[in-house]
């Protein structure tokens, strides 16, 4: 069966979000922007909960516009996500991530390719 041009795209933002460091978040939209594809938030969202279960995609660092962590039902248990950024020294308080300004990583701004 030929790969959908779904498929692509969410190679493609799996590609971006293994570049995000640990200890920082993006947004779904700052993906889709990168992408050239900036009114694709959600299908940026809809990558991100198709690719649970793949450990090498790090989908816990990517959340939305303003930091919350709006994709958090989609693993497993109650506050994984939650956990997950906190191990990686990311405060979170009231499902929020705390400071988001200095957490967020753009990769428009970070990548140069």
């Amino acid at each position: 069966m030929p790969e959908s041009k779904n498929d692509n795209f969410f190679e493609r933002v799996y590609d971006v979000a293994r570049l995000i460091p640990n200890g920082r978040v993006t947004s779904y939209g700052a993906i889709a922007k990168y992408l050239g594809a900036a009114r694709s938030a959600r299908m940026v969202g809809w990558a991100m909960n198709a690719c649970h279960g793949r450990d090498d995609v790090p989908a816990h660092r990517v959340v939305n516009r303003q930091g919350l962590l709006s994709g958090k039902h989609h693993f497993p248990g109650s506050n994984l996500m939650q956990q997950l950024l906190e191990s990686e020294g990311v405060e979170i308080e009231d499902n929020k991530v705390v400071h988001f300004d200095t957490h967020f990583w753009n990769p428009s701004v970070e990548l140069d390719f």
